[in-house]
Formats: structure tokens, sequence, C-alpha cells
């Protein structure tokens, strides 16, 4: 339900509100509710957190696994289906004057029904946001340890230098920033974080694609799929799949973004907030799809799973893009975490009836960081992770779900233009979600036979 207003169609902005004090002051305290006075851009910069992270660094192996055929078509019809479902989203937030869907369960259960919405909604957004933080302090821990090991391997005779750190602990070190950092209050405090992560996405996107074609194509490069079975190939195609879907990952945050934007009857929040989306999309675009086709052209089939361990000179520079990267996911955990925060806090305050306060804050947050930390260490599998998650969570709700909500609340004629299109989107979605989690999860297995915890 919407949090601005009762639950009658016909409400609008001039009638007086019906919320209790209490529900007032709960509203005024919970993170996404809690301010309205943002910008476009920070729509812009907010989307572009949410959707360039660690994907990003994969696109280019995902290439590898895909192909050049299949691969482009993947990835230029990803780039337009999801900024179709994307505008779709921008459209649902008001569609009932007077009122506005701010959290995704919300818009769910208009379209599907109060208890129907929460079920098919909330388990796959609460998969996306936590499976999203724990692949982000992986990341995180492996580009800090990627810094380390340049640093060492320019200093080779520096005694104080030590080689052996284990990724647990990079992954620690990184999750000691979100301690700090998960209890700023809402998306607003952490426009600066969100600021300075969407140009640190395109600053090490651009190093990428830059430095591979500096690089140049290298003598044996290869453009075949590099397993050696008819099966490891088709498995590897399905986890490209899930690793691309993984890439187009920013609508479990869309609502709850736009929900920091003021609206009136006479300039709708969705006027800023999909200008902000158009921004934030050619930014994508400029970050996607350089690094994606140029990584895969010089390096082919032997590019790694991240890009960036794939260039190891000018060493200054890799050194730099890793820590770019470090910042970026952080301004891109907090994205995800605040509406998870939402969830955690709205069901403490209004079903358990707990005070809303700064220690219940505390508590809460600090025990989401930790179990993401203590995931992330657990079970460290960066490539297998984007084409696990990315299929089996990603795909629905970014890909079809809008477009369900769509049909089931405008109800467009049959085999008209808008009912052919978000068909269209539902049967490719459909296929991504059912087909990339087996590849992903086979990765999973392949190296976990090898893997020793916490070693």
């Amino acid at each position: 339900m919407g949090t601005q207003a009762p639950s009658d169609p016909n409400y609008n902005n001039d009638k007086v509100d019906t919320r209790t004090a209490e529900e007032k002051a709960i509203d005024a305290w919970l993170p996404i509710t809690s301010s309205r006075n943002a910008k476009w851009w920070y729509s812009a910069f907010h989307n572009v957190t949410a959707m360039v992270g660690a994907g990003v660094l994969s696109l280019p192996y995902a290439m590898s696994e895909l192909g050049w055929g299949p691969g482009v078509t993947v990835m230029v019809v990803s780039w337009i289906v999801t900024l179709y479902t994307l505008w779709q989203m921008v459209e649902m937030h008001e569609m009932v004057p007077g009122k506005r869907f701010d959290r995704y369960h919300e818009l769910g259960q208009h379209a599907f029904g109060e208890k129907l919405g929460l079920w098919i909604v909330v388990p796959q957004q609460l998969i996306v946001e936590v499976g999203v933080d724990i692949v982000y302090m992986v990341t995180g821990g492996r580009s800090l340890m990627k810094v380390h090991e340049l640093v060492c391997k320019k200093n080779e005779d520096n005694i104080h230098c030590t080689k052996d750190i284990k990724l647990s602990y990079f992954i620690m070190i990184f999750a000691s920033v979100h301690f700090v950092l998960s209890h700023l209050p809402n998306f607003n405090s952490i426009s600066g974080v969100s600021l300075a992560a969407a140009v640190m996405s395109l600053s090490y996107s651009t190093i990428a694609w830059g430095a591979s074609v500096k690089k140049g194509v290298q003598s044996d490069v290869d453009y075949g799929y590099k397993a050696h079975s008819t099966s490891g190939t088709v498995f590897n195609f399905l986890s490209g799949l899930g690793e691309v879907a993984f890439a187009y990952a920013g609508h479990n945050v869309v609502l709850e973004i736009q929900a920091t934007i003021p609206s009136t009857p006479e300039k709708p929040s969705k006027i800023p907030m999909w200008r902000g989306v158009v921004v934030a999309y050619i930014v994508v675009a400029l970050c996607y799809f350089p690094v994606a086709f140029i990584g895969y052209w010089m390096f082919g089939n032997s590019v790694s799973d991240n890009i960036l361990v794939s260039l190891e000179k000018p060493t200054w520079l890799i050194v730099m893009a890793n820590m770019f990267v470090v910042v970026h996911v952080i301004g891109s955990y907090q994205i995800y975490a605040m509406p998870v925060f939402d969830m955690i806090e709205t069901v403490l305050v209004k079903k358990l009836r707990f005070r809303p306060t700064w220690y219940l804050r505390f508590v809460t947050r600090n025990i989401y960081v930790a179990f993401t930390m203590f995931v992330g260490i657990t079970f460290p599998f960066f490539g297998g992770l984007l084409g696990f998650f990315g299929g089996f969570a990603f795909a629905p709700t970014t890909y079809f779900l809008p477009c369900i909500m769509w049909l089931a609340i405008y109800k467009p004629r049959r085999w008209s233009l808008s009912w052919i299109t978000n068909w269209i989107c539902i049967i490719f979605g459909v296929l991504l979600m059912v087909l990339a989690p087996i590849g992903g999860l086979r990765s999973i297995i392949v190296q976990a036979k090898t893997y020793k915890f916490y070693n």
C-alpha cells in the first residue's frame, strides 16, 4: 500500500491527510519516505550507481561465452527491453491519483492483490538486493586484493609488503566501511556517496576499454568457444546470459528512488525521474558496450571474468581502476541495502510494534552488513554468482515483472502494439530466468570442488 494516501483511488492531493500522528512519524522515520526533496539529477546518478557495478567488468567474459553474434544481440536487446520496463515503472509510480507506490511490493500489491502481490514481489526483490550486496562484498574484496597484489609486485624488494593475505581479510576491510555508512538514514543522505560511485563507474569503465585498446589485440586471440565439449559450451552460454542479466539490474530500487522526488499534480515525479533515467541509460551504454565489445575483441576467449584482472599494465592505471571499483561498489551496496533496511524497519516498527529509535536501526543494520560479509567470505565464487543470481532473480524483476503488472493494470487490447511489446519482453525474460541459472549453478559447483572454506 502507498504511504502518502489512503487506498481510496479517488483520493487526491487536495484532501486531508488521514494518517494518524504516529503513522506520520513512522513514515518520516523510514528510509524511503523520510525525504522527498531530490532533484532529477539524483535520479540520474542513483540509477547509474544501481545499474553499473560489478556486472560491467564481467561483460567481456560473458561475450566470450556467448560469441560475437549472440553476445551483441543479447546486449543490445537487453538495453532496449530494460529501458522500456524502466519507463513502465516510472509511469506506474503515480498511476492512482493522489497516491504514490513508493516501493516495488506496493506496486505488486496494486497489480496482484494485497497478499499475492507481497508473495510475488518481496521474495524476488530480497533475493536480488541481498544477492547484489553479497556479490559486491566479494567484488570490493577482490578489487582491494588486486590493488595489494599489484603494489607488492611493483615493490618486490619491500620486505614490509606481505603477499599472502587472504581474500577473507580484504572482504572484512571492505565491510568495515559499511558498518559506518549503513547508518545514513535515507536515500538522499547517501546522494554524495552515490554521485562519487556514478563518476567512478564511468571512470573505471573508460580505463577498462581504454587500457584494452592500448594493449591491443593479443597475438594468440581466439574468438571460438573455449569449452572442449558441447555440454560445456552450452553451460557456459547459459552462464553468459545470466551475467548479462545481472548487469541490467537496477529496476529493483527504481520506485524507491522515485519516491525521494517531490510530486505535485502540475509536475508529477515521473517527469524529473524519466529525465534522470534517460541520462543514466546513456551513461550505461557508454560504459557497457565499449567494455564488452572492445574487451572481447582484444582478449578473445582468454579474457578473465573481471576484465581488470586481464589488464596488468600500466600498473598505476590498473591500481587506480581497481580503487575506482571499490568506491563504486561502496555506493552500489548502499543503494541496494537501503530498500532492505526499509523492509526490515517497516516490519519491526509497524508489525512488531518496536519503537523507531536510533539503536533499533543501529542493531538491525549492523546485523545485515555482518550477514552479507559472512556469506561473501564463505562463498566468493564471483563469476558463478553473477550467472546464477542474474538469471534466477534479476530477470523477473527487471525484464518481465513490470510488463506483467502493466498488462494486469492497464489491460491493453489484445494484439495491440502495447500488448505485443509486453509479451515479447515477457517471453525474452522468462527464457533468461529459466536458462541462465543452469549455467551459473554449474559454474559454482565446478569451482566448489576445489575450494576450501576460509582458505
